[in-house]
């Protein structure tokens, strides 16, 4: 029998893309400021906001598909028959795809909602906002992908610790949201409460159901 070793230079290789998008972050589109000038910007001295959020959350999307990649049952038939340049989609590539598109189709949602409600002032204090969180959150996201690949961890039980931090993390930003003192959400509480319902909460159901069905 030959046993074929796992080579994980994919991961090491997504996880130094990460960090070096986040230095072209700091230093090319916030003029290089370090992470606390970053994360303590206020919305009028925000430049470049725009490729700073699309930066973080494609790095954020990256690690939470490293992440859920080595957990996912199957790929879908329908997925894998697909063909990208002469190549198979994996699970990695499955997850991230799946993840890229909730991201996009969430977003644009969200975009029409605000401006469907005449709140459309607030969605740069919201980028703002979700781009430094994003940035932590994606950070942790980096450490705990390096430990997953590199460390020998029993599986099952991270699975837990990953879906418990990401749940926690998941709460926290919606509080975030909610009670931070510039404006972020619509202003009416039950706009509030709709935003939360139909465009947090509802999403990621759908997108756990496909990835975990």
């Amino acid at each position: 029998m030959v046993r074929i070793a796992e080579h994980n230079d994919w991961v090491v290789y997504c996880i130094l893309g990460s960090i070096f998008a986040y230095i072209i972050v700091l230093s090319v589109f916030n003029r290089d400021a370090n992470i606390k000038d970053f994360l303590t910007q206020k919305i009028e001295d925000s430049n470049n906001l725009t490729p700073s959020w699309t930066i973080i959350s494609i790095v954020r999307s990256v690690m939470i598909s490293l992440l859920l990649s080595q957990f996912i049952p199957i790929v879908p038939k329908f997925v894998s028959d697909l063909q990208l340049f002469g190549f198979q989609i994996n699970k990695f590539g499955f997850a991230f795809l799946a993840v890229l598109a909730f991201e996009v189709i969430k977003n644009i949602l969200t975009f029409l909602f605000y401006n469907s409600v005449g709140d459309g002032k607030n969605l740069k204090g919201l980028a703002l906002i979700s781009s430094k969180f994003y940035f932590l959150e994606s950070i942790g996201l980096i450490i705990a992908g390096f430990a997953l690949y590199f460390y020998p961890l029993d599986l099952v039980q991270y699975f837990y610790v990953i879906i418990i931090i990401l749940i926690s993390l998941f709460v926290l930003k919606n509080l975030i949201y909610i009670f931070h003192n510039q404006a972020i959400l619509p202003e009416k509480w039950y706009y509030k409460f709709l935003y939360i319902c139909t465009l947090q909460i509802v999403p990621v159901l759908v997108l756990w159901k496909f990835l975990f069905y």
